[in-house]
C-alpha cells in the first residue's frame, strides 16, 4: 500500500485552537500560495538515474566545462529571485521579512500567472546595504534575474546600482521601474487621446520616494515637457537645503519651470498630477490644473485624489485600484519584462528596454481607447506577450541580448 501523502495546505495543527471568524484571506494564504513542482517524472530506477545520479554528473561535468550551457540544462533561464528586507511592503512599511513572505510569494504567482516565469520568494534578514548586496550576488548563479522588492528608499537605489554592476544578469527594482513604465504607458493614450503629446505636458508628482522619483526619471527619458516632484515640504527644488542626494539629483534633472513652495502651488496650470505619496490633496488644488488634465492617484487604498472628485475637473482619471477604470497596475509591466529578458538572456534591462515595454502596453489598448480605458486590464491576456516580445526585440537593438 502506498504511503499515505500529507497535503501542507491542510488544516494540522490548528486543533484546540480558538474558534474564529471565517476569513477568505486568511483561507487562501493557509500553507502558503505557492509550490516547487517537478517538471519531469521520476517513476522507475531508469528515470532515478537520469535525473539524479549517475546522470546528471554527465550535465554537471559539461556545465563545468562551459559554463553558458546552465542557461540550456537548468531551470536558470527561467527563474527569477524576488528579493525584499521586508522594509517597505505595500504601504504597510517595515514589518520584516516574515511579515514580508506573503506578498513576496503574491509576486511569484504572479510572475508566473501573467508572464510563465518561476519565481522563488527571498526574504532577507538584514536591512544592511552591503549585506543585501552580498547575499543576492553569491545566490545569483542559481538565477536568470532578480526583482528587487518592496526595499524603502534611498537604500533601494543603491542596493539596485551595485547590483547592476556586480551581476551579468537583469536586475529590476518594480517599486521603480514598473510604477514607471505603465504610467509612461496610460500618459502616452491619456495625451493621444486629448490631441497632445508627451512634450505638450507638465507634470507635477507628490512622492519623493522610490516610485516617484523613477517616474520623474522616466519621463524625462521618454521626452515629457516638464515634471516637477514634491514632498511632504514641498516642490524638491535646487534652492532647499535639506535635500538627500537623491533628492538633490532629482532637483538638478527637473522643474524646468523653477517652482518653489507647495505641491498646491505646483498644480496651479498643471497638465498631470501623479500622485505615489499616500497624501491628500485639496479640491480646490485639483480644480486649478490646466483644462483636460489627468489625475494618476495612485495611492492605495485611498487615492490622494478621490475618483469623484477628479472627474469633476480631470479628462482621465487613473488610480492604483482594481475597483475603478484605468488602474495604474506593476502586473502589467514586469512579468512581460522579465519573460523577454530571460527569453533573449539579457544581461540587463536597459532604459530602452523599458520604454519599449510602456509602448507595448499603451499599444496594446488600441482602438478601445477611451477615457475610462488608457490602459489595459492587468487580465488582458495580451499584455505579457506584447510587453516580452518588445523588450526582446529592444534588448537585441542595444546588444545586451546573448541569444
Amino acid at each position: 500500500m502506498a504511503a499515505e501523502i500529507v497535503n501542507p495546505r491542510s488544516e494540522s495543527g490548528t486543533e484546540g485552537a480558538p474558534e474564529e471568524p471565517f476569513d477568505p484571506a486568511f483561507a487562501l494564504h493557509r500553507g502558503g500560495k505557492m509550490a516547487i513542482q517537478a517538471t519531469v517524472p521520476v517513476r522507475n530506477k531508469d528515470d532515478l538515474s537520469l535525473a539524479y545520479t549517475p546522470g546528471v554528473a554527465k550535465v554537471c561535468t559539461a556545465i563545468a566545462e562551459r559554463p553558458e550551457l546552465v542557461h540550456d540544462y537548468t531551470w536558470k533561464s527561467q527563474v527569477v529571485a524576488v528579493v525584499t528586507d521586508g522594509t517597505a511592503v505595500l504601504g504597510l512599511g517595515d514589518i520584516g521579512p516574515e511579515a514580508s513572505l506573503p506578498v513576496m510569494e503574491g509576486k511569484a504567482i504572479l510572475f508566473k500567472q501573467f508572464g510563465g516565469v518561476d519565481a522563488v520568494p527571498i526574504a532577507l534578514a538584514t536591512t544592511d546595504t552591503d549585506e543585501i548586496v552580498d547575499t543576492v550576488v553569491r545566490l545569483a548563479p542559481s538565477f536568470g534575474g532578480v526583482n528587487l522588492e518592496d526595499i524603502s528608499a534611498p537604500r533601494c537605489f543603491e542596493i539596485e546600482r551595485k547590483l547592476q554592476e556586480r551581476l551579468d544578469i537583469p536586475v529590476f527594482h518594480d517599486d521603480q521601474h514598473g510604477t514607471a513604465i505603465v504610467t509612461l504607458a496610460a500618459l502616452r493614450n491619456a495625451a493621444k487621446l486629448t490631441g497632445r503629446t508627451l512634450g505638450d505636458l507638465r507634470a507635477v508628482i507628490s512622492g519623493a520616494g522610490a516610485a516617484g522619483v523613477a517616474i520623474a526619471k522616466f519621463l524625462l527619458e521618454a521626452g515629457i515637457g516638464d515634471v516637477c516632484v514634491a514632498d511632504r515640504k514641498g516642490v524638491v527644488s535646487s534652492d532647499r537645503e535639506d535635500l538627500t542626494d537623491v533628492k538633490r539629483e532629482i532637483a538638478g534633472l527637473t522643474n524646468k519651470a523653477g517652482l518653489s513652495g507647495s505641491l498646491e502651488t505646483a498644480l496651479a496650470g498643471a497638465d498631470v498630477f501623479i500622485g505615489v505619496s499616500g497624501g491628500t490633496v485639496p479640491e480646490a488644488a485639483v480644480a486649478s490644473m490646466a483644462e483636460d488634465a489627468f489625475v494618476f492617484a495612485m495611492a492605495n487604498p485611498n487615492p490622494e485624489v478621490h475618483p469623484d472628485v477628479a472627474h469633476k475637473y480631470a479628462a482621465v482619471v487613473a488610480t492604483g485600484r482594481s475597483d475603478y477604470p484605468n488602474q495604474i497596475n506593476n502586473v502589467l509591466a514586469f512579468p512581460g519584462i522579465f519573460a523577454g529578458a530571460l527569453q533573449v538572456r539579457a544581461s540587463r534591462i536597459t532604459e530602452g528596454m523599458k520604454i519599449a515595454a510602456a509602448d507595448a502596453i499603451a499599444g496594446v489598448v488600441g482602438d478601445a481607447l477611451a477615457a475610462d480605458c488608457v490602459i489595459p486590464s492587468p487580465f488582458d491576456d495580451r499584455v505579457a506577450p506584447a510587453v516580452a516580445a518588445a523588450v526582446a526585440a529592444a534588448a537585441r537593438a542595444e546588444g545586451v541580448a546573448r541569444r
